[in-house]
């Protein structure tokens, strides 16, 4: 019966016709005219309709038939809303939250159980989830078993559900066809920190969420902008936008042939306007200009932001580019190693042999074994082979190292200094492994005097490798929890004491690979992406790409190459990766498949940050 059900009565697979103008057609329900710009991406993907639950079915097909029906390309689940009574349908939240589960939703006749008054049936839905999406759309891997009873009564003699929880249950499959995940970009709050930098009130952070892709995917990334950012990102951004606002009922963005984007707001309360200053409304235009960017199949150029009473303000492409994600991540003019006598080496995009960097980094006094550039290229910081001092020096001019800027007491190599990093405020950040005091430090402005940096939720767990973000407010930990070290990810809360000091906390660490138990090097890859070296319980080493939500990547694997010790990528996508492999130093292109030797001899690749 079960096979039966998902042959004959599941969901309808339409493919969408590929002629210019033609729309997809379901054998059922409301024609929908597809607007431009969304017609190319809603008419090259396969179409998925739901089916009417069946004269006669049993509970436990009840619940299945709805179950599926959730997974069609129907905006508001009309064809789901059809297992549920009636009450049930009014009421019903399918967008509070997706629960994401190991393979699909099981629904066992072990689980069907009647009332004790022969009126209705309980229904339980089982499985193991590995992934909820919230209210926000914002993703969070969440382990464990998953298990919701569904009530149902006849109606019209007919079985339909009445009582069922709110929002959605999915399979890992479905979710992954279903749903695509996009940046929404917020404004950095770095308190103080924002005079050190040019623009600091305006560095925009990638925030990813999860939208339906084919279920008109401009205004759901427009709504999901305004609904602000997700509860694990907000104490380090905030939105130009205010509280409230929405997308005004039946103005719906529209793209025009020349790339303006147009959106109506409402207020949150009454009224019909929104009440912003020139320069708020600015860097209104410019957020909403860099995330709804992505969803376009044209380039928008301009952005008209209106309300009740007419046009507000609006950005163009050429203004926005003042609030560009990734500003702080500086020019990344060139990609670094050290060669076999400790010299730091410079190569270019060319992919030229590379010269040594000038400054003490490029004489090769020092047995280094880990090196930092910061994002504008200026300075370089280095840890000495056995990890026990931190120098930092000027890469342009001559001289001899200064005096060691930090020092370890650690035992062993392995419990002294990690590598270092740079941020895009000029901050160098390190983690000090000594097994009697392991800290994470911060050195202001790469010379400043190093400053504890408290990390709450690591108890006794040690961190092993750091790499902060370009924009300050997240840093990726390697953690140890001495049994397995994984990829965990934390934000960078910067606040000021009562006494006026600037205080900087790491807080609310979480997984970001949890299906890893065995990290050994990871690198940013993007303004909300990672690239990593790690192995599963049981397996072999593998290059992955994964989002700082914790779900995977695109791609979600790379190609192999052999004994990794080392990855660097930059947070501009376009730029090569860099790995040190057991064949040397090599790079993978991004629009290229295979890697590329960059030098037999050499250790440490890296890019500014």
């Amino acid at each position: 019966m079960k096979s039966e059900r998902r042959v004959a009565g599941s969901l309808f697979v339409v493919v969408a016709l590929l002629l210019s103008g033609c729309a997809s057609m379901p054998s059922g329900g409301d024609l929908k005219e597809v607007d431009s710009p969304q017609r190319a991406e809603a008419e090259s993907q396969v179409r998925v309709f739901g089916v009417s639950p069946r004269k006669g079915e049993q509970p436990r097909h009840i619940v299945r038939g709805f179950l599926e029906a959730t997974t069609s390309d129907e905006a508001n689940f009309d064809t789901a809303r059809k297992y549920l009574a009636p009450q049930a349908a009014e009421s019903w939240r399918p967008f509070d939250r997706t629960m994401v589960v190991n393979g699909g939703p099981d629904v066992t006749p072990d689980g069907v159980r009647a009332d004790a008054d022969g009126l209705g049936f309980s229904v339980e839905v089982t499985g193991v989830q590995v992934a909820e999406v919230d209210e926000k759309n914002s993703y969070t891997s969440r382990e464990g078993a998953y298990l919701e009873r569904f009530h149902l009564k006849k109606v019209n003699g007919e079985w339909r559900i009445d009582k069922l929880p709110h929002g959605l249950v999915v399979g890992e499959p479905d979710f992954e066809r279903i749903y695509r995940s996009v940046n929404t970009y917020f404004y950095a709050s770095l308190g103080e920190d924002a005079e050190s930098v040019r623009s600091g009130r305006n560095v925009l952070v990638a925030d990813p969420v999860y939208l339906r892709r084919r279920i008109d995917p401009l205004t759901e990334t427009v709504s999901a902008l305004l609904k602000g950012p997700s509860n694990w990102l907000r104490p380090v951004v905030n939105s130009a936008f205010p509280d409230g606002v929405r997308i005004a009922q039946g103005k719906r963005p529209a793209l025009d042939d020349s790339g303006g984007l147009q959106v109506t707001l409402a207020p949150g309360g009454k009224g019909g306007s929104v009440e912003v200053d020139r320069q708020t409304c600015r860097r209104m235009a410019a957020q909403l200009l860099h995330t709804a960017d992505q969803q376009s199949s044209a380039t928008i150029q301009q952005v008209e932001l209106k309300d009740g009473r007419g046009e507000l303000c609006g950005t163009d492409r050429t203004a926005a580019a003042d609030f560009a994600p990734g500003l702080l991540n500086g020019p990344a003019a060139r990609q670094y190693y050290l060669d076999g006598s400790s010299r730091l080496i410079a190569i270019d995009e060319e992919n030229k042999p590379g010269a040594t960097v000038d400054g003490p980094f490029g004489a090769g006094h020092m047995a280094t074994g880990s090196v930092a550039v910061s994002r504008d290229e200026s300075l370089g910081a280095g840890v000495v082979a056995d990890g026990g001092e931190l120098y930092v020096a000027s890469l342009s001019g001559g001289g001899e190292f200064d005096d060691p800027a930090l020092t370890s007491r650690g035992g062993t190599n392995s419990t002294r200094l990690s590598a270092p990093s740079w941020d895009g405020l000029g901050d160098l950040w390190v983690a000090d492994r000594d097994e009697r005091r392991p800290r994470l430090l911060r050195l202001r402005d790469g010379r400043g005097e190093p400053q504890t940096v408290p990390v709450a939720g690591l108890g006794t767990d040690r961190i092993e490798a750091i790499r902060m973000s370009a924009d300050g407010t997240r840093i990726a930990l390697l953690v140890d929890d001495g049994e397995s070290t994984t990829l965990q990810l934390g934000r960078v809360e910067r606040t000021t004491a009562d006494d006026g000091e600037a205080l900087v906390r790491v807080r609310a660490l979480r997984p970001a690979a949890p299906q890893l138990e065995r990290v050994t090097a990871v690198s940013w890859a993007g303004a909300s992406r990672l690239v990593l070296v790690g192995k599963e319980p049981g397996g072999v080493q593998q290059l992955r790409v994964v989002s700082t939500d914790g779900s995977a990547g695109v791609p979600p694997t790379l190609p192999g190459v052999n004994n990794v010790r080392g990855i660097a990528a930059s947070e501009n996508e376009e730029r090569p990766l860099l790995a040190d492999s057991e064949e040397g130093i090599v790079r993978l292109p991004r629009r290229d498949g295979s890697w590329q030797e960059v030098t037999k001899e050499g250790s440490a690749p890296i890019y500014p940050g």
